[in-house]
C-alpha cells in the first residue's frame, strides 16, 4: 500500500472507518456520564457524586486535586461531594474529563510505547501552559483551557493505531513523524464531531495549527492552545518553529508581543507546574 499525499492517507482513513477496521478513541463510560449529566442541567451535587464514587481512582485524583493550590479552599476535603459542592459542577465536568485523558493514551503494542508516551507529554505541557494563559483572559475558563490543551493532538491517536500494520510508516519514524503532523488535525476533527464536544472546544482539535486562525475580536479556546503550543516548542526542531509569530492573530488577541517570552513572566511557571502535577 502506497500513498502519495496526505490526502490519500485520510481517504483511507475514511474507508477504515466505513468499513468499521478503524474505530475512533472514545471517552471512558465515567466522563461521558459525567458529561451528558452536567450538560443537560438537571442534577444535584449529591447525585454527581454518587456517579463519580463508583470510580475509586478517579474519586481519589478529584480530591487530591480539589486539594492542590489551584482550588484548595479554607478546610480539606475528604470526600467526593465536599469536593462537588465546592468546585462546581461545570468543573467537576471539565476535571473529570481531563483526569481520564490519560487511559486513552495507551498504546496497543511496544512499538508505539514511546510515540504515545510522547504524545501524552506534549498534551499535557500544552494544557499545562494552556490554563495558565487563562489568567490573561479572565473571559475564558481555565479548566475549560487545560481540557483544550489535552485534546489538542487527540487526532494523533487512531493514526497510530492504523499506521501500525502499514509498513511504508510503521518502519520509517521519518515518514511516520511527518505523517503524524500533517494528518492529526483533520482526524483531530472526526473525533471531536464523534464525542460532540461543546462548540467553544470542538474547533480546537483541528485549528490549532492554523496560525491565520481568526475567530474574532476576543480569544478563544483556539487562539489559547495556539500560544501554549508555540510557547511549548520554541527552541525545538519542530517545523512550526519556523511560523513567524507576529503574523499570528492570538498573541495580539492574548495581549502579548510576538517576541514575548510567555514562560518568564512572574508567575507563569509555578502555575503551570501545578496544572502538570494535577495530571501525572
Amino acid at each position: 500500500m502506497q500513498f502519495t499525499s496526505v490526502q490519500d492517507f485520510l481517504d483511507h482513513v475514511q474507508l477504515e472507518l466505513d468499513a468499521n477496521r478503524l474505530v475512533l478513541p472514545t471517552l471512558p463510560d465515567i466522563a461521558l456520564k459525567v458529561k451528558n449529566a452536567v450538560t443537560d442541567g438537571d442534577i444535584s451535587a449529591k447525585e454527581l457524586a454518587d456517579m463519580i464514587v463508583t470510580d475509586a481512582a478517579l474519586s481519589t485524583q478529584i480530591i487530591r486535586v480539589a486539594n492542590s493550590p489551584v482550588y484548595r479552599g479554607a478546610s480539606e476535603i475528604n470526600n467526593i461531594q465536599m469536593a462537588v459542592s465546592r468546585l462546581g459542577n461545570n468543573t467537576i465536568r471539565s476535571l473529570v474529563t481531563s483526569l481520564v485523558m490519560k487511559q486513552m493514551f495507551r498504546p496497543s503494542s511496544k512499538l508505539l510505547e514511546s510515540l504515545f508516551r510522547r504524545t501524552w507529554e506534549q498534551s499535557v505541557n500544552v494544557s499545562a501552559i494552556s490554563r495558565a494563559l487563562c489568567a490573561f483572559v479572565p473571559h475564558l475558563n481555565s479548566d475549560e483551557a487545560m481540557l483544550a490543551g489535552l485534546i489538542h493532538q487527540i487526532g494523533k491517536l487512531p493514526i497510530l493505531m492504523l499506521v501500525e500494520n502499514i509498513p511504508e510508516f510503521r518502519d520509517s519514524p521519518t515518514r511516520m513523524e511527518k505523517l503524524l503532523e500533517k494528518a492529526h488535525p483533520a482526524v483531530g476533527k472526526l473525533i471531536m464531531d464523534a464525542w460532540d464536544f461543546p462548540a467553544n472546544l470542538k474547533p480546537v482539535a483541528s485549528e490549532y495549527v492554523n496560525f491565520r486562525y481568526d475567530s474574532g475580536p476576543k480569544a478563544d479556546y483556539v487562539d489559547v492552545v495556539q500560544v501554549a503550543f508555540l510557547q511549548s516548542i520554541a527552541g525545538t526542531d519542530h517545523p512550526a518553529c519556523r511560523v513567524d509569530c507576529s503574523a499570528v492573530p492570538s498573541f495580539t488577541k492574548l495581549g502579548f508581543p510576538a517576541n514575548t517570552e510567555i514562560l518568564e513572566i512572574e508567575g507563569i511557571s509555578d502555575e503551570i507546574e501545578i496544572a502538570r502535577s494535577m495530571l501525572s
